[in-house]
């Protein structure tokens, strides 16, 4: 079974606190599924073995892989003895870039799985497990337009986000999400808010409205100049709406038309080669006939 595995941009991030039990923090964003995809393999073996195949040498092949954990978690879920798996990624989501490439390939193979082996777990069993893994999980299983709220286990679905070409770069900076948290942590309060005022906008279906509802605290406490040019280069050629999606780096750029787009991701693949185009799409996933 072979699945196409979409990456998320956070169209908002806020942080609105901790949790008291853990000191987790509390987020409140509005994401939306797009069409850059991985690629995932599912193929059943005969050795017990849960083996990751990646031609990427950077992508870490044992349990600290997010693949290989939810395929771990599916089967002791399930109470299905692995018969042997291996899981073959294609990669073309960055990593460490907050478009949820790991992410996505959990929930790929959390729903491959269950459908392979007929396990019948119901969508908020599978969420479960997801929140397990990674935080982000659980959207990628649901996907579309929706707000995550809590520490991603909150998932409201909203009214789908108007169809629009979106180029989607990244920069050769890379930022950890624990370190992000940090400098969160240590810079002076006072950050706006932004998904309340992107709920209003999306249930508008305005892309122009959606465009001015934009924003994520990371960006503005990490203020990168890397994030900061990319941002502007995209709105001079012709981007209506600019941002960092998660905790960085990839910045996105929505656009109306798109002769504008591939023009922008053709002058942006010269500098910079982790360009894309894409659009926006209603599915988490797609299995490859």
């Amino acid at each position: 079974m072979e699945i196409l595995a979409h990456a998320k941009i956070n169209l908002t991030l806020d942080i609105t606190g901790k949790r008291e039990e853990d000191s987790y923090h509390l987020l409140d964003m509005v994401m939306q599924s797009i069409t850059l995809s991985d690629t995932v393999g599912l193929h059943e073996g005969t050795d017990g073995q849960i083996r990751i195949e990646c031609r990427d040498e950077r992508i870490p092949r044992g349990p600290e892989n997010t693949a290989y954990r939810a395929a771990e978690e599916f089967f002791r879920e399930a109470g299905i003895k692995c018969p042997g798996l291996r899981i073959h990624l294609r990669k073309w989501i960055p990593s460490q870039a907050g478009l949820g490439g790991g992410s996505t390939d959990a929930a790929a193979v959390l729903f491959g799985l269950n459908k392979m082996y007929e396990a019948k777990l119901s969508m908020d069993r599978l969420l479960r497990i997801g929140l397990r893994i990674g935080a982000d999980v659980p959207f990628c299983l649901l996907g579309g337009t929706a707000r995550v709220q809590g520490i991603g286990e909150k998932i409201t679905p909203l009214r789908d986000m108007p169809d629009c070409p979106i180029v989607i770069c990244k920069p050769p900076v890379s930022v950890s999400t624990r370190e992000a948290y940090r400098k969160y942590d240590l810079a002076p309060g006072g950050h706006p808010a932004h998904t309340e005022r992107m709920v209003a906008a999306i249930e508008q279906k305005s892309l122009s409205s959606i465009c001015g509802a934009l924003g994520n605290q990371f960006e503005e406490v990490l203020d990168l100049p890397e994030v900061n040019a990319l941002k502007e280069k995209m709105q001079e050629m012709g981007a209506i709406g600019t941002s960092m999606t998660g905790s960085g780096s990839v910045v996105y750029g929505i656009f109306k038309e798109r002769e504008k787009a591939a023009s922008c991701e053709k002058t942006l693949k010269a500098e910079y080669p982790e360009t894309f185009l894409c659009e926006v799409c209603r599915e988490p996933m797609r299995i490859i006939p």
